[in-house]
Order: structure tokens, then sequence, then C-alpha cells
């Protein structure tokens, strides 16, 4: 596995993720540096995404290098019975990083240990998603000015929910206090309430979504209820519409409290909490450029600072 690579964000160490920080903090006050000149990035993506694959791309086309790829598996060789193994090997003659999403866990992972090339993993089924906890942390950061001891609250899909996985992990640097908010059938996989124990996070389990458990917040993390991951479409319909936020139910909260959510929404946030103040998603969309910024270059070895 190349050094560089980054599959889940248990991959890099607390100072890592605060350099990267600051590495996005200095792109976005210079979001056109030509860094990458002559390097290739190729985006694989074998499920569908928008904000992902398009900040990836336009991050890329900033720094000046230049992106090949496919966003639909259906126009690969992968259609014609192309093993992952093979695509990698194939895309590795071409491209000096490659950015992946599979539906498959363990897919990135896998994609590691078949090239030298630097993988970075933009999803991979359930299980992880670090850039978009990169871009996550970026915007705790802005909005709370700190990372260190803030109470934040998941809502909703917290068993399928790939990005409230990889931001539990990695906020076990910070003294962190969660509240997670999911019906049974969505709670927090006990493999996450275990890294909680070994590491000594606070947490609270919770079904109902009270006024006490958002005013008590700093950081208030929605998700959709993903319907892709669902087998029994009448569990799906159960669930989805549990719980949604309304502009009335943030009225006493604190004046810090920013609402995050990883998009795309359905249901969860209702429209009229969009021109609320401590509405923030479509900022934290925004501040997913300059992280992957940031992340790219940290796999290809650049140092924008120096270049």
């Amino acid at each position: 596995m190349n050094s560089k690579s980054l599959v889940s964000i248990d991959d890099i160490s607390r100072d890592e993720i605060l350099d990267l920080i600051e590495k996005a903090k200095y792109f976005e006050e210079n979001p056109n540096l030509k860094v990458l000149d002559g390097k290739v990035v190729a985006t694989l993506f074998f499920e569908p995404s928008t904000r992902t694959r398009l900040s990836f791309e336009t991050a890329v086309n900033r720094l000046g290098g230049r992106v090949i790829g496919f966003s639909d598996a259906s126009t690969s060789s992968s259609a014609k019975g192309e093993t992952l193994k093979d695509t990698i090997k194939m895309v590795s003659n071409y491209a000096d990083l490659i950015v992946m999403r599979h539906y498959l866990e363990g897919a990135a992972r896998y994609a590691t240990e078949v090239t030298e090339v630097p993988i970075i993993n933009a999803g991979d089924g359930s299980n992880q998603h670090p850039s978009q906890t990169m871009l996550d942390l970026y915007s705790i950061s802005k909005t709370q000015g700190k990372l260190n001891d803030l109470t934040i609250t998941m809502v909703g899909d917290l068993k399928y929910g790939r990005t409230v996985h990889s931001l539990l992990m990695a906020m076990r640097y910070f003294n962190p206090t969660f509240n997670f908010v999911a019906c049974d059938e969505l709670q927090m996989p006990a493999e996450y309430k275990d890294f909680c124990d070994t590491h000594g996070i606070k947490y609270k389990e919770h079904t109902e979504f009270s006024p006490e458990v958002i005013n008590s917040s700093d950081i208030l993390y929605m998700t959709r209820v993903q319907r892709e991951r669902f087998t029994d479409i009448m569990e799906y319909e159960k669930v989805k519409n549990l719980y949604t936020l309304r502009n009335s139910m943030l009225a006493d909260a604190k004046d810090n409290l920013r609402v995050l959510h990883p998009l795309p929404r359905i249901n969860e946030i209702d429209q009229d909490v969009d021109d609320n103040p401590k509405a923030y998603y479509f900022d934290q969309a925004r501040n997913g450029l300059f992280a992957r910024q940031a992340i790219i270059c940290r796999a290809l070895g650049i140092d924008p600072e120096k270049n």
C-alpha cells in the first residue's frame, strides 16, 4: 500500500488531520495554484456521485492537473466482466493518483494492494468516506473555532451512513460528546459504539429527536436514509421520514449551533431551514473543494506552500 493513500480516516494521525485542515484553509485563500502541472488523476466512480466527484475533479482542474475516468461503471469494462484488480492495474498505467468510489465495503483497501499508485477512497459501501470527513472537520473547525470538547448530534441513518462512521473515528482525538439519534432499525452499529468505549468517547443513544438534544448540541449532523442500502423496500418506506428538522426546532438552539449534512437531502431537512444562519450544509459542500485539494496534494507529496 502506498503510504500516501487515504482509505480510512484511521490511516492518518491527529497531526496529519490538523495539517490537512491548515492546508484546506490555505487553498480556500489560494484556490487556483497550478501545483499539479503534468499530473493525471483518475476518478473511478462505480457508484453514483455528484458532490464528491465534481469537487474532486474541480480540485484537480483548479490545481492545473488533468482528469480521466468514468462516472458510470456501465460505460467501463467492468460492465463486460473485468475484475476490479484488472481495472485498477490498467488505470495505474495512465494516472498518478486514483480517486475511487465503490459499492463494496473494502474495495478501496483492496485497490491499494494491487497498485503502488496512491488511492483515495471516495466512499466504499457503508464503510468509510474519509474525504467527506476532512471537509466535515474543516467545516466544524471553521464554524466553532475549535475541534475540542464539542457536542455532536448525529441524526438518521447511523447504520449505513459511512460519513458518520468516519467522523466518529476522526473525532476521537478531540474529546467529543456524541448524541446518536436513530430508530431501532438504523442505530449506530455495535462496532462503532465499541470504538467509542475503547477510546473513552462519551455518547448517548436516543430514539426521539427532542428539543433537549437539539439545544445541547454544537453540531447537528443530519443524514439521509439511504434507499440504495436497503434490500427490503418496505423497511425503507417504514423509516425514511422518521426524523425531519424544521426551522422552528432551532428557535432555542445555541448561537454557535451549525447544521451539517453530507447531502443530498431528501426529507430530513425542511426547505425553511435553508435561510436560517445556523444552516451550514451548502457552505459545507463548498468546503469540500478545499479539503480535497489538500488531500490530493498530500497523496502526491506536494506542499502547495513550497511550490
